[in-house]
């Protein structure tokens, strides 16, 4: 069944991400004893599909998973937390994999086997039209095949249902996809991998903005960490959206969880500076927990951590 009319539909990666805590990373060729070892769901996609359902908002997932016991448990954890799971298929090989190995220090190393991810295809979408035509807000990250994001955005075009872009991992895009994507929300590293070198100081949020929209983006959030976020769009809106003031424990899943709040928010018929620091203040109470999926803040928290703090109109 389509998910109900003017709720969100995301479309992307659903992982098992598997982490291992060790005292420090081993070096080429060297093994070293764990301290601990967790498994959580995860995946860029999941994670955002999780984020909107924390908050009380109808969400649909589209995406694959693999034929095995990991493919069972990630379904099921998406409905579990709320999440229509119609759209989830199922590939004929692994569910996608992150392997993880954190260090005392924080410091990390990781491995993404794609798995059933990279097997979402155009066709699948096609099969899923009817939960596309049912959405509000369209929200997609690249950890699936470039082909499917592109075949999404020129669905989302057609059918005039608005398009959010999270572009992670970076990768290039062709300009005919990013001229039908509404709000591009990089974080400054992305931002700086699509503008390219030479082309702006990459520490400037306005220029960064003012450079991708002339990429082809209508509408742009650069999520900056500590520093807050920027918005900007095509019809002259501008504005800086201040940190929050909070103890970070685990970065993980910050920017979904903003790419999960904005939607949300977008949706609730907020105006974008609006939408841009209620999503703000959901990524900071994520990092003062531990987890992906599992720091997604509900609606009555992110209320409560907006109290006092708005954006200063440029």
């Amino acid at each position: 069944m389509p998910v109900e009319k003017k709720g969100v539909v995301v479309v992307g990666s659903i992982n098992m991400d598997l982490v291992a805590y060790t005292a420090r990373i081993p070096t080429e060729g060297e093994t070293v004893v764990g301290t601990a070892f967790q498994t959580h769901p995860g995946g860029k996609g999941a994670n955002q599909a999780v984020a909107v359902a924390r908050l009380g908002f109808p969400v649909a997932m589209i995406g694959r998973i693999g034929d095995d016991a990991f493919g069972t448990q990630l379904k099921e954890h998406l409905k579990d937390a709320g999440v229509n799971v119609d759209g989830v298929s199922t590939s004929q090989c692994s569910s996608g994999v992150a392997v993880i190995v954190v260090s005392e220090a924080g410091e990390n190393c990781i491995v993404i086997t794609p798995g059933a991810n990279a097997q979402l295809t155009p066709e699948d979408l096609d099969a899923k039209i009817e939960i596309l035509r049912g959405a509000g807000m369209v929200l997609t990250q690249l950890e699936i095949p470039t082909e499917t994001v592109q075949h999404l955005a020129t669905i989302c075009a057609r059918e005039g249902v608005p398009l959010i872009l999270d572009p992670a991992p970076a990768k290039q895009l062709p300009k005919d996809l990013l001229d039908k994507v509404d709000w591009f929300t990089p974080n400054e590293t992305e931002a700086a991998f699509f503008i390219g070198d030479g082309e702006v100081e990459v520490d400037e949020p306005v220029m960064m903005a003012r450079t991708l929209m002339r990429k082809g983006v209508r509408g742009v959030v650069l999520k900056l960490g500590s520093r807050g976020a920027y918005l900007a769009s095509a019809d002259g809106l501008s504005a800086r959206l201040e940190p929050f003031a909070v103890q970070a424990v685990d970065s993980t899943a910050a920017g979904d969880a903003f790419n999960g709040a904005f939607a949300t928010a977008l949706m609730m018929k907020k105006d974008p500076v609006e939408s841009a620091r209620f999503a703000a203040a959901a990524a900071a109470l994520s990092v003062t927990r531990t987890g992906a999926q599992t720091s997604m803040p509900r609606m009555a928290e992110v209320e409560q951590m907006l109290a006092g703090v708005g954006a200063n109109e440029l």
